[in-house]
């Protein structure tokens, strides 16, 4: 029996509460510029999972992984005081490829942008390969008199 109504209560203050705990209790010198982006709970509401983004690079990346692994406890914790469920869910700590696929259609559409220039360019000097108007005309009034 699943209320999907209630777990996507659930997972929005989690992520809201994980968020704030992060900025104002963990003082791990390992975070990194750390932004929660997204928090999913199953059905049972005994598994959430939480998607961030780090600010950096990859090195930056990795320790923030380690730091919200040890943090897990102090968080889940927090979770269980201000979310008042039965029972507190564990929580998953995954990084979010939001940024990478955004860069990578980024990139996408600048290469869009460059081949559609030079198409413009080349339609620029072009002339119709036969008539300029290619299509039947009706036969004139005249010629249809004699």
């Amino acid at each position: 029996m699943t209320d999907t109504a209630r777990a996507r209560k659930l997972a929005d203050r989690i992520q809201v509460v994980v968020a704030e705990t992060l900025q104002r209790r963990i003082k791990d010198p390992r975070l990194g510029y750390v932004t929660i982006t997204d928090a999913r709970v199953t059905g049972d509401l005994r598994e959430a999972t939480v998607f961030y983004t780090v600010y950096g690079d990859e090195t930056e990346r990795q320790a923030s992984a380690v730091a919200l692994e040890s943090a897990k406890g102090v968080l889940r914790s927090e979770v269980g005081k201000q979310t008042g469920v039965r029972f507190t869910p564990t929580l998953t700590f995954v990084a979010d490829a939001l940024p990478d696929n955004a860069k990578n259609i980024d990139d996408l559409l600048d290469k869009a942008r460059i081949s559609d220039a030079a198409v413009r360019t080349a339609a620029a000097g072009a002339t119709y390969a036969g008539d300029a108007d290619p299509y039947r005309q009706p036969a004139d009034d005249a010629d249809e008199d004699e």
